[in-house]
């Protein structure tokens, strides 16, 4: 039996300002349940295709479906598609100061279900169990300013698993955390895949690639997808690696800074 992917890209490229390219021709599915791990260098376009994923961006060219559905600006400007769109898919950002905007990490947990419509119970019940599921009900009435990173980390986590989405979309989760901190989020990514959820993560770290996923998909600097594998075929191909520039080639100690190659 063929299962439908629930995310799926065609043809597609997206050009900041229209003339700074960050995809092209990308093609890509997402099948449900999977772990998908987005390889690449900085500025390589695995945060731009995070953001086309969540519709925040709309391809210059080619097509994006999610959950059989094309995805266009015109869509989401109607109330009733725009909001199932938005219950099924959740996005945490790799700053979360860029996401944790509310006065109070309760009203920042609520935000999402009260565009939803849901009444004043639902509400209240839906923030005290994530507050709960992620220990941080301690939290609750702090403002964001007065939490720490790796709790503004676990608040921004909260404020998309409330909505209780299908899809959930990472990047770099684990980046500038505290060891500590890291290893949580890893368990909970695993233990969130375990629930049920789909996960697209993007990632340049490599260390915890075969907990995380358990599929890769390989971006050139060019902003094109190169390989798509298991974590453990992707991370053997020594070659693959250095050439994305996601491991340094064996001669790189003897270029000089800012040489071609040794960026």
């Amino acid at each position: 039996m063929v299962t439908e992917p629930l995310l799926a890209v065609h043809g597609v490229s997206y050009a900041y300002l229209g003339r700074f390219p960050a995809l092209d021709d990308v093609s890509l599915a997402v099948g449900p349940g999977e772990k998908l791990a987005l390889l690449g260098a900085n500025g390589c376009g695995k945060s731009t295709l995070l953001k086309v994923l969540d519709g925040l961006v709309f391809p210059d060219d080619g097509v994006y479906e999610a959950f059989g559905a094309k995805i266009t600006e015109a869509h989401l400007e109607d109330e009733q598609f725009n909001q199932g769109f938005r219950s099924r898919i959740g996005f945490v950002f790799q700053n979360s100061d860029a996401q944790v905007f509310s006065p109070t990490v309760r009203e920042e947990i609520a935000f999402g279900p009260r565009h939803m419509g849901l009444d004043r119970a639902e509400v209240d019940a839906r923030v005290a169990d994530t507050l709960a599921m992620l220990d941080i009900t301690d939290l609750a009435d702090r403002a964001p300013y007065q939490l720490s990173g790796g709790q503004k980390k676990r608040v921004a986590i909260a404020s998309v698993l409330v909505m209780n989405p299908e899809v959930l979309l990472f990047d770099e989760p684990t980046a500038a955390l505290d060891p500590r901190t890291a290893a949580w989020l890893t368990g909970l990514i695993v233990e969130l895949n375990g629930a049920g959820k789909t996960i697209v993560l993007a990632t340049h770290d490599l260390d915890t690639l075969d907990v995380l996923a358990d599929r890769c998909v390989v971006f050139s600097e060019e902003h094109r997808i190169v390989a798509d594998g298991a974590p453990a075929e992707v991370l053997a191909d020594r070659r693959l690696l250095e050439s994305v520039n996601l491991v340094a080639g064996p001669d790189a100690a003897q270029r000089p800074p800012g040489s071609v190659g040794g960026r």
